[in-house]
């Protein structure tokens, strides 16, 4: 609770539909081809990425880039940021570099990922970058990693993840 020594800080997110990219990933267009559009403006950023204050800013095929911004809205109470924090950026790295390499109609999900972390991450650093690239891309399985680094490519998490690939449904 904020005290009149320590007035309240603010933070506004405003966010577009979500269905609205939900459903583009339902049509006929590959993974990579939904993502660019995304990048450019033509569906609506996830809302966590608003929230937490991430974006995707490369992604070509087996890869994606995100950069975060660091701000004391992601601190947990020991005063860092939350590792579940790292964490949502790192899956997100991972999952939009197997999500590059989907074929029309296809669709993924997380089956398990694991994060290690090297160093603190504070306001100090006020921004890092998170590099997802495919290990593996099978039929049914896709194996992918990731890091986040500051702009001096200082490691502050690697995490490494699982996804199962579902085809497309016939029709």
């Amino acid at each position: 609770m904020a005290t009149p020594a320590q007035p309240a800080r603010t933070r506004i997110s405003e966010w577009g539909d979500p269905m609205l990219t939900v459903a583009a990933a339902q049509e006929k267009i590959s993974g990579l081809e939904l993502l660019r559009k995304l990048m450019a403006g033509g569906y609506p950023a996830p809302p966590i990425s608003v929230v937490l204050g991430f974006k995707l800013t490369e992604v070509d095929e087996g890869r994606a880039v995100f950069e975060m911004e660091i701000g004391e809205h992601q601190y947990n109470p020991i005063g860092c940021v939350h590792g579940g924090v790292i964490a949502t950026l790192l899956d997100s790295a991972m999952g939009v570099a197997v999500h590059s390499t989907l074929l029309p109609g296809e669709s993924y999900t997380t089956l398990e990922f694991k994060v290690n972390f090297t160093r603190t991450l504070t306001v100090d650093t006020d921004r890092v970058v998170s590099e997802g690239k495919i290990v593996h891309r099978g039929r049914t399985t896709a194996i992918s990693e990731a890091t986040v680094k500051d702009g001096k490519g200082r490691l502050y998490a690697t995490a490494s993840c699982t996804c199962l690939i579902r085809a497309a449904s016939g029709g």
